[in-house]
């Protein structure tokens, strides 16, 4: 939905409607009060210009008015936060009609196929609003949720999202959130890496993830990770830490997959992904070599799902193993995928990231290394199945 046109001077538009009655004998009208009838103030915020460098106090005051705190109460709990990161979190507006992001983990406990979603949940803004929401979708395969408020009388700031597939390491950032419930925090920092694959809430990682050292912690889960133009690169998911707070490793879900997750939930509710069936491994130049593979990068079929795509597509791992450098069980003699469609792959996670952005029913061509040969083999992607595998695959 397209977001409207922002109000300019007032906080909220207000109209006054005049009712119509019957005439008396005086010839007077018979006037009712008026009706207040609230809008809703849509701020549109431009972008920021790189030229003058990173401007945290700027971006801060420009976008935190478009980041929300959530709060959500699931069955059984208090009117207070439930323990852990789930019951209290971030979010951001997305458009002048209501609709809000954040993670799905901050609205829904428990595990696939038994993932239940909060019995509340609320919405403070940053003027002291504070709503009900309603979950349009919670993605566990993304960690990205969807909810949606009714926006009648909310000033509102939505944020433009930009795009994660081009980034640098060392590009400055900004996450703004709830962390320890600390309303409208902001805290600075640099992409400290790209491409790494974190956990979801199901077996299935999250490849391209954005590793930064700008401090998360918990209630930061679900806002926004901001560049130097103010706009969205990532929703902040994760920390990794010995002590369970941030120290500095903390990793948000990029916003190409997330944007993907909140398109298909506006419109349908749920989001579909593909299913290729193989567990792999990244090959780099000196397995290869040890393999006897004609390639130096792919990933390295370990194990293909019975009756899964890949199987049916004749795509086998090698049933002879050996160790190599430390890593036992490496199978020899199977195949090793080194495209998708065209696409040369480096290792087994962007075979993973693909094959995500693929639709169910779908076919692939993948081209399959075996030994010296090479041969083009087609195949017809399947949906994620509801209850994880044992084991990781793609």
């Amino acid at each position: 939905m397209t977001a409207r046109p922002a109000v300019a001077a007032s906080l909220c538009a207000l109209a006054l409607v005049a009712g119509c009655g019957g005439s008396d004998d005086d010839g007077g009208a018979d006037r009712s009060a008026p009706e207040r009838v609230e809008t809703t103030r849509v701020q549109v915020v431009e972008d920021l210009d790189e030229k003058g460098g990173f401007d945290a106090a700027e971006i801060y005051k420009r976008l935190s008015p478009g980041v929300v705190t959530i709060l959500s109460l699931f069955e059984g709990g208090s009117s207070g936060p439930r323990e852990g990161e789930g019951g209290q979190g971030s979010g951001f507006v997305l458009d002048g009609d209501g609709h809000l992001a954040t993670n799905a983990h901050v609205v829904t406990t428990g595990e696939p196929p038994r993932l239940r979603r909060a019995k509340q949940v609320f919405v403070e803004f940053a003027d002291g609003n504070r709503v009900p929401a309603k979950i349009l979708g919670a993605d566990a395969n993304s960690d990205v949720a969807l909810l949606k408020i009714n926006p009648r009388g909310l000033t509102l700031t939505p944020l433009k999202l930009g795009s994660s597939s081009k980034l640098n390491v060392g590009a400055p950032v900004a996450a703004i959130g709830s962390p320890f419930g600390e309303r409208q925090s902001l805290s600075v920092g640099i992409i400290s890496a790209i491409d790494r694959n974190i956990q979801s809430l199901t077996a299935f990682g999250i490849g391209d993830a954005i590793q930064t050292d700008a401090a998360i912690n918990r209630g930061n889960s679900g806002g926004p990770l901001l560049n130097a133009r103010g706009r969205v690169i990532g929703i902040n998911a994760q920390i990794r830490s010995s002590s369970g707070e941030g120290s500095g490793v903390g990793f948000a879900i990029p916003i190409d997959l997330a944007r993907r997750a909140l398109d298909q939930m506006r419109a349908d509710g749920k989001v579909d992904y593909a299913f290729l069936g193989v567990q792999s491994q990244t090959l780099y130049p000196q397995l290869a070599r040890k393999l006897g593979l004609a390639t130096n990068s792919g990933a390295l079929v370990i194990e293909a799902q019975e009756g899964g795509p890949a199987e049916k597509a004749k795509l086998e791992p090698g049933k002879r193993k050996l160790e190599f450098q430390g890593q036992p069980d490496v199978p020899v003699g199977g195949d090793a995928i080194v495209a998708v469609d065209g696409e040369r792959i480096d290792g087994a996670d962007e075979l993973s990231e693909l094959i995500a952005f693929k639709r169910p029913g779908e076919e692939v061509k993948l081209e399959v290394v075996r030994g010296k040969k090479r041969r083009t083999v087609t195949v017809k992607l399947a949906a994620r199945p509801d209850r994880p595998p044992a084991r990781p695959v793609r």
